[in-house]
């Protein structure tokens, strides 16, 4: 039986395949009616191939894929609503994190659910997650290979989640997702996209309790994401 991880590394590899061929200058392609009836069985069948947040959780484990499993308490996989509409991504666990297992539990974690509240959502209507799963020594930032080891568990969630939204928490959770180097000081203020997800950059919590006077453009980019939500809705 093909197990759920190999499916995805073959359908990135097939999106890989179909971008090479369209910079290429393919535009299409003339499928017959076998195949056409193919594709049809496939999206009838799409659903069985769909991940939940807890077989991913289970997949994960007692994770020792990295050096961070040496210091940790607790993994810290994500808590929320698993069909949320909105997924905020943060950085990494902090000391309250790592001893409660659960995403922005600490004074930032009060911040980020008085802005939750703010724009007329709760906790238990979002889904709140990190780019890795265990607190880094020292609270230090997360290291590019951390980074590359946990992240293919992040891109499964919101795989399964199926967001039409995602808050990008501070610079490491905007260029990962992104792709880029660009700072967050000038990918905010914009909506990006992952994946034909649309992704909303902003500063992250806890840069909000050291640099207070930015707290006007986060309420900025989040006033630009409930235009957007409520015409989604």
């Amino acid at each position: 039986m093909i197990d759920n991880q190999t499916i995805l590394q073959t359908l990135v590899e097939i999106e890989n395949s179909l971008r090479f061929l369209a910079a290429n200058g393919c535009r299409g392609f003339a499928p017959t009616g076998h195949v056409l009836e193919k594709l049809e069985k496939w999206g009838q069948r799409r659903e069985a191939f769909t991940e939940t947040l807890g077989s991913i959780q289970a997949d994960l484990g007692d994770c020792r894929r990295c050096s961070l499993a040496q210091g940790r308490n607790r993994i810290v996989f994500g808590d929320g609503n698993p069909k949320a509409n909105l997924v905020f991504i943060g950085e990494g666990p902090g000391v309250e994190e790592d001893r409660k297992g659960l995403p922005f539990v600490g004074a930032a974690g009060q911040l980020l659910t008085r802005i939750i509240e703010a724009i007329k959502l709760s906790r238990t209507q979002v889904y709140i997650c990190n780019i890795i799963k265990c607190r880094p020594p020292g609270n230090r930032n997360p290291e590019p290979d951390e980074i590359k080891t946990c992240f293919p568990f992040l891109a499964r969630q919101i795989a399964a989640i199926q967001p039409d939204f995602i808050i990008a928490l501070g610079t490491f959770a905007a260029q990962t997702l992104l792709g880029t180097a660009t700072p967050i000081s000038r990918l905010r203020g914009r909506f990006h996209e992952y994946k034909g997800i649309k992704v909303v950059p902003t500063y992250h919590p806890a840069y909000l309790l050291r640099n207070p006077d930015k707290k006007r453009d986060v309420w900025e980019d989040m006033k630009m994401l409930m235009k957007e939500y409520q015409y989604e809705d």
